[in-house]
Protein backbone atom coordinates (compact mmCIF):
# COMPACT_ATOMS: atom_id res chain seq x y z
CA UNK A 1 0.00 0.00 0.00
CA UNK A 2 1.36 3.19 -1.19
CA UNK A 3 1.88 6.23 1.64
CA UNK A 4 -0.62 9.06 1.07
CA UNK A 5 1.24 12.20 1.47
CA UNK A 6 -2.38 14.24 0.67
CA UNK A 7 -3.39 12.85 4.46
CA UNK A 8 -1.82 12.72 7.90
CA UNK A 9 -3.04 11.84 11.43
CA UNK A 10 -4.91 14.67 11.74
CA UNK A 11 -7.51 13.44 9.06
CA UNK A 12 -7.85 9.92 10.29
CA UNK A 13 -8.45 11.16 14.31
CA UNK A 14 -11.64 9.79 15.36
CA UNK A 15 -14.11 11.39 17.09
CA UNK A 16 -14.88 8.98 19.60
CA UNK A 17 -10.79 8.62 19.84
CA UNK A 18 -11.18 5.08 19.27
CA UNK A 19 -7.69 3.77 17.89
CA UNK A 20 -7.07 0.30 16.47
CA UNK A 21 -4.43 -1.53 14.03
CA UNK A 22 -6.03 -2.91 11.04
CA UNK A 23 -5.28 -4.24 7.65
CA UNK A 24 -7.85 -1.57 6.06
CA UNK A 25 -6.89 2.09 5.96
CA UNK A 26 -8.90 4.50 8.16
CA UNK A 27 -11.18 5.56 5.70
CA UNK A 28 -11.72 1.66 4.57
CA UNK A 29 -13.24 1.32 7.98
CA UNK A 30 -14.98 4.54 7.97
CA UNK A 31 -16.73 2.89 4.24
CA UNK A 32 -17.34 -1.07 5.43
CA UNK A 33 -18.93 0.51 8.54
CA UNK A 34 -21.32 2.20 6.60
CA UNK A 35 -22.15 -0.26 3.86
CA UNK A 36 -22.89 -2.89 6.96
CA UNK A 37 -25.06 -0.15 8.86
CA UNK A 38 -28.50 -1.01 9.21
CA UNK A 39 -29.33 2.77 8.32
CA UNK A 40 -27.70 2.49 5.25
CA UNK A 41 -29.67 -0.48 4.25
CA UNK A 42 -32.91 1.50 4.99
CA UNK A 43 -32.10 3.73 2.03
CA UNK A 44 -33.10 1.38 -0.27
CA UNK A 45 -36.83 2.09 0.82
CA UNK A 46 -36.43 5.54 1.02
CA UNK A 47 -37.98 7.99 -1.78
CA UNK A 48 -35.76 9.77 -4.24
CA UNK A 49 -37.71 11.19 -6.39
CA UNK A 50 -40.91 8.55 -6.84
CA UNK A 51 -42.70 7.13 -3.69
CA UNK A 52 -40.53 3.65 -3.16
CA UNK A 53 -42.28 0.37 -4.29
CA UNK A 54 -44.45 2.57 -6.75
CA UNK A 55 -42.06 1.82 -9.70
CA UNK A 56 -39.70 -1.22 -10.08
CA UNK A 57 -37.05 1.22 -12.24
CA UNK A 58 -36.15 4.43 -10.58
CA UNK A 59 -33.42 5.28 -8.28
CA UNK A 60 -34.00 5.29 -4.67
CA UNK A 61 -32.19 6.82 -2.19
CA UNK A 62 -29.58 3.72 -1.47
CA UNK A 63 -29.42 3.47 -5.65
CA UNK A 64 -28.53 7.04 -6.19
CA UNK A 65 -26.08 7.09 -3.53
CA UNK A 66 -24.31 4.31 -4.84
CA UNK A 67 -24.24 6.29 -7.96
CA UNK A 68 -22.97 9.31 -6.68
CA UNK A 69 -20.23 7.19 -5.08
CA UNK A 70 -19.12 6.02 -8.83
CA UNK A 71 -18.99 9.35 -10.02
CA UNK A 72 -17.23 10.67 -6.72
CA UNK A 73 -14.48 8.02 -7.53
CA UNK A 74 -14.37 8.36 -10.75
CA UNK A 75 -13.53 12.28 -10.55
CA UNK A 76 -10.81 11.19 -7.86
CA UNK A 77 -9.74 8.70 -11.00
CA UNK A 78 -9.97 11.53 -13.47
CA UNK A 79 -8.41 14.28 -11.10
CA UNK A 80 -5.46 11.82 -10.86
CA UNK A 81 -4.61 11.08 -14.52
CA UNK A 82 -4.22 14.80 -15.02
CA UNK A 83 -0.76 14.47 -12.64
CA UNK A 84 0.21 18.00 -10.68
CA UNK A 85 -0.58 19.36 -7.95
CA UNK A 86 -1.67 15.23 -7.38
CA UNK A 87 0.97 13.01 -7.36
CA UNK A 88 1.23 8.91 -7.15
CA UNK A 89 1.67 9.32 -3.47
CA UNK A 90 -0.23 12.60 -3.10
CA UNK A 91 -3.58 11.99 -3.95
CA UNK A 92 -7.29 12.44 -2.58
CA UNK A 93 -8.21 9.26 -1.67
CA UNK A 94 -11.02 7.55 -3.66
CA UNK A 95 -12.51 5.27 -0.45
CA UNK A 96 -12.62 8.43 1.80
CA UNK A 97 -14.61 9.79 -1.10
CA UNK A 98 -16.60 6.76 -1.61
CA UNK A 99 -17.14 7.07 1.89
CA UNK A 100 -18.60 9.99 2.17
CA UNK A 101 -20.55 9.56 -0.83
CA UNK A 102 -22.40 6.11 0.44
CA UNK A 103 -23.42 8.49 3.55
CA UNK A 104 -24.25 11.81 2.56
CA UNK A 105 -28.08 10.50 2.53
CA UNK A 106 -28.36 8.62 5.69
CA UNK A 107 -30.43 11.35 7.48
CA UNK A 108 -33.04 12.11 4.77
CA UNK A 109 -36.47 10.58 6.02
CA UNK A 110 -39.28 9.32 4.62
CA UNK A 111 -41.18 10.67 1.58
CA UNK A 112 -38.10 12.33 0.44
CA UNK A 113 -37.53 16.25 0.21
CA UNK A 114 -41.73 16.29 1.24
CA UNK A 115 -40.80 14.63 4.46
CA UNK A 116 -37.56 16.74 5.34
CA UNK A 117 -40.06 19.84 4.86
CA UNK A 118 -42.60 18.29 7.07
CA UNK A 119 -40.28 17.10 10.03
CA UNK A 120 -38.56 20.73 9.74
CA UNK A 121 -41.89 22.34 10.23
CA UNK A 122 -42.66 20.18 13.45
CA UNK A 123 -39.39 20.83 14.57
CA UNK A 124 -38.47 24.75 14.35
CA UNK A 125 -39.23 25.26 18.14
CA UNK A 126 -36.93 22.41 19.06
CA UNK A 127 -34.17 23.24 17.20
CA UNK A 128 -34.86 22.52 13.48
CA UNK A 129 -34.25 19.34 11.23
CA UNK A 130 -32.13 19.15 8.17
CA UNK A 131 -31.47 16.10 6.04
CA UNK A 132 -27.55 16.54 6.60
CA UNK A 133 -27.37 17.63 10.06
CA UNK A 134 -29.53 14.49 10.32
CA UNK A 135 -26.82 12.76 8.72
CA UNK A 136 -23.85 13.83 10.62
CA UNK A 137 -26.65 13.00 14.37
CA UNK A 138 -26.58 9.32 12.75
CA UNK A 139 -22.88 9.08 12.39
CA UNK A 140 -21.80 10.27 15.50
CA UNK A 141 -25.01 9.23 18.08
CA UNK A 142 -27.19 7.18 16.80
CA UNK A 143 -26.37 5.17 14.06
CA UNK A 144 -25.73 2.24 16.44
CA UNK A 145 -28.16 3.04 19.24
CA UNK A 146 -29.30 0.50 22.23
CA UNK A 147 -31.02 0.66 24.91
CA UNK A 148 -27.59 1.40 27.17
CA UNK A 149 -27.45 4.71 25.60
CA UNK A 150 -26.08 6.95 22.54
CA UNK A 151 -23.41 5.81 19.97
CA UNK A 152 -22.47 6.81 16.28
CA UNK A 153 -19.83 5.04 14.11
CA UNK A 154 -16.80 7.21 15.71
CA UNK A 155 -15.87 8.13 12.23
CA UNK A 156 -12.63 9.60 11.28
CA UNK A 157 -11.78 13.53 10.78
CA UNK A 158 -11.89 12.80 6.98
CA UNK A 159 -15.23 11.62 6.58
CA UNK A 160 -17.06 13.56 9.15
CA UNK A 161 -15.38 16.62 7.41
CA UNK A 162 -16.79 15.58 4.35
CA UNK A 163 -20.43 14.96 4.63
CA UNK A 164 -20.85 18.13 6.24
CA UNK A 165 -22.07 20.24 3.26
CA UNK A 166 -23.24 23.09 5.76
CA UNK A 167 -21.71 23.99 9.02
CA UNK A 168 -23.66 27.25 10.07
CA UNK A 169 -25.49 25.98 13.16
CA UNK A 170 -29.35 26.50 13.91
CA UNK A 171 -29.04 29.41 16.29
CA UNK A 172 -26.78 31.12 13.97
CA UNK A 173 -29.18 32.40 11.78
CA UNK A 174 -31.00 35.78 11.91
CA UNK A 175 -33.91 33.84 11.85
CA UNK A 176 -35.21 29.74 12.30
CA UNK A 177 -33.47 28.70 8.85
CA UNK A 178 -35.49 25.64 7.23
CA UNK A 179 -32.46 24.58 5.18
CA UNK A 180 -28.87 24.25 5.39
CA UNK A 181 -28.09 24.48 9.05
CA UNK A 182 -26.32 22.12 11.80
CA UNK A 183 -28.32 21.13 15.25
CA UNK A 184 -26.86 23.72 17.92
CA UNK A 185 -25.99 20.46 19.90
CA UNK A 186 -23.49 19.31 17.12
CA UNK A 187 -21.32 22.67 17.29
CA UNK A 188 -18.45 20.35 18.98
CA UNK A 189 -18.39 18.32 16.25
CA UNK A 190 -17.98 20.86 13.86
CA UNK A 191 -15.19 22.24 16.87
CA UNK A 192 -13.50 18.44 16.23
CA UNK A 193 -13.91 19.12 12.72
CA UNK A 194 -11.34 22.11 12.81
CA UNK A 195 -9.61 20.38 15.22
CA UNK A 196 -10.78 23.52 17.70
CA UNK A 197 -9.27 26.13 15.17
CA UNK A 198 -11.10 29.38 15.65
CA UNK A 199 -13.85 30.26 12.98
CA UNK A 200 -12.73 33.54 11.19
CA UNK A 201 -15.32 36.09 11.64
CA UNK A 202 -16.22 36.84 7.62
CA UNK A 203 -16.74 33.26 7.38
CA UNK A 204 -19.60 33.32 10.29
CA UNK A 205 -20.83 36.52 8.48
CA UNK A 206 -23.11 36.07 6.04
CA UNK A 207 -23.58 32.52 5.33
CA UNK A 208 -19.91 31.65 4.38
CA UNK A 209 -19.35 28.76 6.45
CA UNK A 210 -21.91 27.24 4.50
CA UNK A 211 -20.27 27.12 1.45
CA UNK A 212 -16.91 26.58 3.39
CA UNK A 213 -16.11 22.82 2.51
CA UNK A 214 -13.30 19.87 2.20
CA UNK A 215 -12.06 18.51 -1.35
CA UNK A 216 -13.87 15.44 -0.44
CA UNK A 217 -17.01 17.42 0.10
CA UNK A 218 -17.09 19.40 -2.72
CA UNK A 219 -16.39 15.76 -4.94
CA UNK A 220 -19.39 14.53 -3.14
CA UNK A 221 -21.64 17.37 -3.39
CA UNK A 222 -20.87 17.81 -7.60
CA UNK A 223 -21.41 13.96 -8.17
CA UNK A 224 -24.39 14.53 -6.14
CA UNK A 225 -25.35 17.25 -8.51
CA UNK A 226 -23.85 15.59 -11.43
CA UNK A 227 -26.16 12.17 -10.50
CA UNK A 228 -29.28 13.98 -10.02
CA UNK A 229 -29.61 16.43 -12.77
CA UNK A 230 -29.48 13.87 -14.93
CA UNK A 231 -31.24 10.47 -13.42
CA UNK A 232 -34.01 12.69 -12.56
CA UNK A 233 -34.81 13.41 -15.75
CA UNK A 234 -34.41 9.97 -17.00
CA UNK A 235 -36.75 8.28 -14.14
CA UNK A 236 -38.96 11.10 -15.12
CA UNK A 237 -39.38 9.92 -18.63
CA UNK A 238 -39.47 6.71 -17.92
CA UNK A 239 -42.53 6.94 -15.42
CA UNK A 240 -44.48 9.21 -17.81
CA UNK A 241 -44.12 12.32 -15.85
CA UNK A 242 -41.53 14.05 -18.45
CA UNK A 243 -43.05 13.98 -22.06
CA UNK A 244 -42.08 15.79 -25.36
CA UNK A 245 -44.97 17.76 -25.12
CA UNK A 246 -44.81 18.39 -21.33
CA UNK A 247 -41.06 19.64 -21.94
CA UNK A 248 -42.24 22.04 -25.02
CA UNK A 249 -44.77 24.10 -23.02
CA UNK A 250 -42.08 23.58 -20.39
CA UNK A 251 -39.85 25.41 -22.31
CA UNK A 252 -42.16 27.73 -24.29
CA UNK A 253 -42.52 29.96 -21.23
CA UNK A 254 -38.78 29.97 -19.88
CA UNK A 255 -37.21 32.22 -22.04
CA UNK A 256 -34.64 29.66 -23.46
CA UNK A 257 -31.65 30.84 -25.01
CA UNK A 258 -29.31 29.56 -27.62
CA UNK A 259 -27.25 26.97 -25.12
CA UNK A 260 -29.83 26.04 -23.15
CA UNK A 261 -32.16 25.78 -26.52
CA UNK A 262 -29.34 22.97 -27.41
CA UNK A 263 -29.50 20.89 -24.10
CA UNK A 264 -33.28 20.86 -25.20
CA UNK A 265 -32.93 19.66 -28.40
CA UNK A 266 -30.35 16.72 -26.82
CA UNK A 267 -33.34 15.89 -24.66
CA UNK A 268 -35.94 15.85 -26.96
CA UNK A 269 -33.82 14.46 -29.32
CA UNK A 270 -32.90 11.49 -27.09
CA UNK A 271 -36.78 11.07 -25.76
CA UNK A 272 -37.77 10.64 -29.45
CA UNK A 273 -34.94 7.98 -30.51
CA UNK A 274 -35.40 5.91 -27.17
CA UNK A 275 -31.77 6.76 -26.36
CA UNK A 276 -32.45 9.01 -23.19
CA UNK A 277 -30.38 6.66 -20.75
CA UNK A 278 -27.21 6.52 -23.27
CA UNK A 279 -27.04 10.08 -23.70
CA UNK A 280 -27.15 10.99 -20.32
CA UNK A 281 -24.80 8.27 -19.08
CA UNK A 282 -22.72 10.03 -21.72
CA UNK A 283 -23.13 13.90 -19.48
CA UNK A 284 -21.76 11.89 -16.79
CA UNK A 285 -18.62 11.50 -18.43
CA UNK A 286 -18.39 15.13 -19.29
CA UNK A 287 -19.41 15.84 -15.37
CA UNK A 288 -16.48 14.24 -14.69
CA UNK A 289 -13.80 15.44 -17.29
CA UNK A 290 -15.01 18.93 -15.92
CA UNK A 291 -13.60 18.86 -13.03
CA UNK A 292 -10.16 20.60 -11.88
CA UNK A 293 -8.20 21.28 -8.84
CA UNK A 294 -7.16 24.74 -7.73
CA UNK A 295 -5.14 25.85 -4.40
CA UNK A 296 -6.27 28.05 -2.01
CA UNK A 297 -5.13 29.43 1.39
CA UNK A 298 -7.52 29.17 4.71
CA UNK A 299 -7.78 28.93 7.94
CA UNK A 300 -7.63 25.31 7.69
CA UNK A 301 -5.02 24.98 4.86
CA UNK A 302 -2.60 24.78 7.04
CA UNK A 303 -3.45 21.92 9.35
CA UNK A 304 -4.81 18.96 6.47
CA UNK A 305 -4.82 19.22 2.87
CA UNK A 306 -8.24 18.60 2.41
CA UNK A 307 -9.05 22.28 2.70
CA UNK A 308 -5.61 23.55 0.87
CA UNK A 309 -7.32 22.71 -2.40
CA UNK A 310 -10.86 23.39 -4.21
CA UNK A 311 -13.21 21.67 -7.04
CA UNK A 312 -13.49 23.85 -10.13
CA UNK A 313 -16.08 22.88 -12.80
CA UNK A 314 -16.64 24.05 -15.88
CA UNK A 315 -19.28 27.09 -15.72
CA UNK A 316 -21.13 25.31 -18.89
CA UNK A 317 -21.31 22.30 -17.36
CA UNK A 318 -22.16 23.71 -13.91
CA UNK A 319 -25.13 25.66 -16.26
CA UNK A 320 -25.67 22.60 -17.75
CA UNK A 321 -26.60 20.54 -14.78
CA UNK A 322 -28.46 23.61 -13.06
CA UNK A 323 -30.85 23.41 -16.13
CA UNK A 324 -32.01 19.75 -16.27
CA UNK A 325 -32.68 20.25 -12.15
CA UNK A 326 -34.93 23.19 -13.47
CA UNK A 327 -36.44 21.32 -15.60
CA UNK A 328 -37.30 18.12 -13.19
CA UNK A 329 -38.10 20.52 -10.03
CA UNK A 330 -40.89 22.36 -11.76
CA UNK A 331 -42.40 19.62 -14.48
CA UNK A 332 -42.16 16.75 -11.84
CA UNK A 333 -41.42 18.04 -8.55
CA UNK A 334 -44.18 20.38 -8.75
CA UNK A 335 -46.75 18.50 -10.63
CA UNK A 336 -49.32 17.55 -8.85
CA UNK A 337 -48.96 13.73 -8.48
CA UNK A 338 -45.97 15.15 -6.46
CA UNK A 339 -47.63 17.36 -4.61
CA UNK A 340 -50.32 14.94 -3.46
CA UNK A 341 -47.08 12.42 -2.17
CA UNK A 342 -46.34 16.09 -0.32
CA UNK A 343 -49.80 16.22 0.86
CA UNK A 344 -49.71 12.63 2.17
CA UNK A 345 -46.57 13.06 4.15
CA UNK A 346 -47.69 15.93 5.65
CA UNK A 347 -50.74 14.52 7.24
CA UNK A 348 -48.79 10.91 7.71
CA UNK A 349 -45.75 12.76 10.19
CA UNK A 350 -48.19 15.32 11.64
CA UNK A 351 -50.81 12.94 13.12
CA UNK A 352 -48.19 9.97 14.31
CA UNK A 353 -46.06 13.26 16.06
CA UNK A 354 -49.24 14.20 17.71
CA UNK A 355 -49.87 10.50 18.49
CA UNK A 356 -46.10 10.24 20.00
CA UNK A 357 -46.42 13.58 21.73
CA UNK A 358 -49.45 13.31 23.36
CA UNK A 359 -48.48 9.96 24.89
CA UNK A 360 -44.75 9.75 25.39
CA UNK A 361 -44.18 13.79 26.15
CA UNK A 362 -47.70 15.61 27.44
CA UNK A 363 -48.99 12.36 28.89
CA UNK A 364 -52.16 12.41 29.74
CA UNK A 365 -54.65 10.18 32.76
CA UNK A 366 -54.15 7.31 29.92
CA UNK A 367 -51.16 6.95 28.20
CA UNK A 368 -51.10 4.10 25.31
CA UNK A 369 -47.69 2.87 24.41
CA UNK A 370 -47.60 2.88 20.45
CA UNK A 371 -43.80 2.90 20.05
CA UNK A 372 -41.70 -0.10 20.02
CA UNK A 373 -40.47 -0.54 23.56
CA UNK A 374 -36.93 0.39 22.75
CA UNK A 375 -37.77 3.62 21.40
CA UNK A 376 -40.54 4.55 24.07
CA UNK A 377 -37.81 3.94 26.92
CA UNK A 378 -35.44 6.24 24.50
CA UNK A 379 -38.29 9.11 24.67
CA UNK A 380 -38.53 8.10 28.38
CA UNK A 381 -34.74 8.77 29.27
CA UNK A 382 -34.34 12.20 27.50
CA UNK A 383 -34.42 15.44 29.41
CA UNK A 384 -36.45 18.06 28.69
CA UNK A 385 -39.02 18.32 25.97
CA UNK A 386 -36.51 19.43 23.25
CA UNK A 387 -34.59 15.85 23.68
CA UNK A 388 -37.63 13.92 24.04
CA UNK A 389 -39.02 16.01 20.69
CA UNK A 390 -35.30 14.66 19.40
CA UNK A 391 -36.24 11.24 19.84
CA UNK A 392 -39.29 11.54 18.48
CA UNK A 393 -37.92 12.95 15.43
CA UNK A 394 -35.02 10.41 15.34
CA UNK A 395 -37.35 7.75 15.26
CA UNK A 396 -40.11 9.43 11.94
CA UNK A 397 -36.99 10.23 9.93
CA UNK A 398 -35.30 6.44 10.53
CA UNK A 399 -38.74 4.69 9.15
CA UNK A 400 -38.83 3.89 5.53
CA UNK A 401 -41.16 4.80 3.27
CA UNK A 402 -43.33 1.42 3.66
CA UNK A 403 -42.79 1.69 7.62
CA UNK A 404 -44.24 4.87 8.22
CA UNK A 405 -47.42 3.76 6.15
CA UNK A 406 -47.92 0.81 7.86
CA UNK A 407 -47.31 2.60 11.02
CA UNK A 408 -50.13 5.30 10.40
CA UNK A 409 -52.48 1.96 9.02
CA UNK A 410 -51.94 0.41 11.98
CA UNK A 411 -53.27 3.19 14.37
CA UNK A 412 -55.55 4.63 11.97
CA UNK A 413 -57.32 2.49 9.62
CA UNK A 414 -59.68 0.30 11.96
CA UNK A 415 -59.52 -2.11 8.83
CA UNK A 416 -55.99 -2.89 8.87
CA UNK A 417 -54.26 -4.65 11.00
CA UNK A 418 -53.50 -8.26 13.32
CA UNK A 419 -51.90 -8.56 16.26
CA UNK A 420 -48.76 -10.29 14.58
CA UNK A 421 -47.94 -7.18 12.61
CA UNK A 422 -47.52 -5.38 15.68
CA UNK A 423 -44.75 -7.51 17.27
Amino acid sequence: MINNRFYQDFDFERSGGERRRDYRTPFQIDRDRIIHAHAFRKLQSKTQVFLSGEYDFYRTRLTHSMEVAQIGRSICTYLQSRGAPLEPDFTIDSDLVEAVSLAHDLGHPPFGHSGERTLQELMTRWGGFEGNAQTLHLLTETMYQNEAGVRGMEPTRGLLDGVLKYKRLFHEFPAPPTRHFLYDAQERHRAFVFGGAAIPADLLAKGGLNAFKSIECQIMDWADDAAYSVNDIVDGVKAGFLTIERIEQWAAGEGIDAERQRWLEQVIHAIRADRLENVFSQRIGAFITACRLRERKNFMSGATHRYRFELVVAPAVEREAAFYKKMANDIIFESPQLQQMEHKARRVLFQLWESCWRNYVDRGPRVINILPPRVGRLIDAAEGEAAKARRICDWLAGLTDGMIVRTYRRLFDPEFGSLRDLS
